[in-house]
């Protein structure tokens, strides 16, 4: 019986300290639920900037051409080397057809006949000239007559061995069929193989691009920025820019060029800019990189910041609230504030570091 007694009297504190332990646990919810939620005013810094989309480019890049038509018969570099002024790249074979071939050398036969026969007229007028029976006039006409045959068929000459072997001397000058680097840089295309044909580089005609060439010690960022932002860019701004392929490297540049006129792509104004990369921070950077550039429009450093996302906007003025004297109560109060990321603004008048701001109260939508 006595043992019986002691089991319920447990049995009752049991009860008792657990009926107590849920009370305070609700009533310790409650207070909780009663505060507001808030953030801190902090000390930081806020940076404006504009987005530029666009990629990696050599400041110079060259198209190599031909100045004879032919076929591809020797290449001597491949993308990536890197050569010097003066080197050769590409060989291009003479290949005339039958009917230009044939015209090259019947015409010099026939400028060959000429001179011969202008030589032999010339001889008989400088006898006759010595014995008074020409005018010096006559004889002087018959000598510039042959003087321009022997050019023309110099001319001809030099065609003709150009056709058949790609090679002719003109004085102290060499035409060849090898073209070489007009620059010291690196290969960066080569857009023929052997046995390609190629058309040449003329007044009237482009010309088959053969390889492209580009210096890769001074690249720039090319891309374009929105019409809303270009106002507020000026050439010498600061810029960051990010390597799609490489994360974790942020490349500086600064501004060099702002195009005076937009562009439309995908159905937006835009305006086409150019950032000369000034540090590398040791990166290896290749052309054709995509990248975005975050150009650096205005910077506040040690500026009390909050979440733009606290601040009311009413009648052109700006509040937050902070917390009452009690402890359900919100206070308004009136802020000036400083420059904004679009996330982060900073507040110049109004709060001091580490004021606590009230988050803006969440609203439910109501389904009926």
């Amino acid at each position: 019986m006595k043992r019986k007694k002691i089991w319920i009297t447990l049995s009752l504190v049991i009860v008792m300290a657990s009926g107590a332990f849920i009370y305070l646990q609700s009533r310790s919810t409650s207070e909780q639920d009663k505060t507001d939620p808030f953030i801190v005013a902090e000390i930081g810094t806020v940076v404006e900037k504009a987005l530029a989309v666009g990629n990696i480019e050599p400041e110079n890049e060259i198209e190599i051409k031909s100045k004879i038509s032919g076929v591809v018969s020797k290449i001597f570099a491949e993308p990536g080397d890197y050569v010097r002024a003066g080197d050769p790249l590409i060989e291009v074979r003479p290949d005339p057809t039958p009917l230009e071939l044939a015209e090259a050398k019947r015409n010099l036969e026939r400028t060959q006949i000429e001179k011969n026969n202008l030589e032999r007229e010339l001889e008989r007028l400088r006898v006759l000239r010595e014995r008074n029976l020409v005018s010096q006039q006559e004889y002087d006409q018959m000598e510039l007559r042959y003087h321009d045959v022997d050019v023309r068929l110099q001319i001809n000459s030099e065609r003709l061995g150009l056709l058949e072997s790609g090679r002719v001397s003109i004085g102290n000058t060499v035409i060849e069929s090898i073209i070489r680097s007009p620059i010291d840089g690196f290969i960066l295309e080569k857009m023929v193989d052997i046995g390609e044909p190629v058309v040449p580089l003329t007044s009237y005609q482009a010309g088959t691009a053969l390889m492209s060439i580009a210096g890769m010690d001074r690249l720039l960022f090319k891309g374009t920025v929105d019409e809303i932002d270009v106002g507020k860019l000026e050439e010498g701004m600061r810029a960051e820019i990010k390597i799609g392929a490489m994360p974790n490297v942020r490349v500086q540049g600064e501004v060099s060029r702002i195009s005076l006129k937009a562009t439309t792509r995908d159905n937006a104004t835009v305006f086409p800019i150019e950032i000369i990369i000034t540090d590398a921070n040791g990166a290896v950077l290749r052309a054709g990189y995509s990248a975005n550039a975050d150009i650096i429009i205005e910077r506040m450093d040690n500026a009390i910041t909050i979440p733009e996302r606290v601040v009311i906007m009413r009648d052109g003025k700006a509040f937050v609230e902070i917390p009452g004297t009690e402890s359900s109560s919100r206070v308004e109060k009136e802020v000036e504030l400083g420059l904004s990321d679009a996330i982060t603004v900073a507040v110049t008048e109004g709060l001091n570091e580490g004021d606590k701001v009230l988050e803006r109260p969440v609203r439910s939508l109501t389904v009926r």
